[in-house]
């Protein structure tokens, strides 16, 4: 039923890569918009940045829980797997790190920190840096390795 609905889910190695699009999107779109009211001084304006990255903190959770299942499974050459794979998964558990830590404080300081305000806007910023970073790595792994499906035969070997 699934193929149905989306005909290339049979291709891909695992559902890692239907999941990732969220957080970055969330995610982003809370950096800017958090940053956006902390400059324009709307604190109001701050709620809608904080569903987002709540929204994006759960989807983050999620793609990693998945990416972590799926990481054995992942069929590329050993040394894709050490200089791409594994700095990948460092940098996305950082990320997640960073994005529950930003939404408990969130949370706590509803619905945007009035102390501390600009490390909080700094860790933001870290955020999306080190989630940028990580999905650099990820999108290397499907585009140059083909780590996401079966176009090519595997394993290709890391050529940096």
């Amino acid at each position: 039923m699934l193929s149905d609905l989306l005909p290339g889910v049979p291709h891909l190695q695992n559902i890692h890569p239907l999941v990732v699009h969220f957080p970055l999107a969330f995610l982003t779109g809370a950096v800017g918009l958090y940053i956006l009211a902390w400059l324009l001084r709307w604190d109001w304006w701050a709620w809608l940045p904080f569903w987002l990255l709540l929204l994006g903190t759960l989807t983050a959770g999620l793609a990693v829980a998945i990416g972590l299942r799926a990481e054995p499974g992942v069929m590329v050459a050993p040394s894709v797997r050490a200089a791409l794979l594994e700095p990948h998964e460092d940098l996305m558990l950082t990320t997640l790190a960073l994005a529950v830590l930003l939404t408990v404080w969130a949370a706590i300081a509803r619905p945007l920190p009035q102390r501390g305000r600009v490390l909080f806007v700094l860790l933001l910023l870290a955020l999306l840096a080190v989630m940028t970073r990580g999905a650099d790595y990820g999108g290397r792994m499907v585009y140059d390795y083909n780590a996401g499906g079966n176009a090519c035969p595997q394993p290709i070997d890391f050529t940096q």
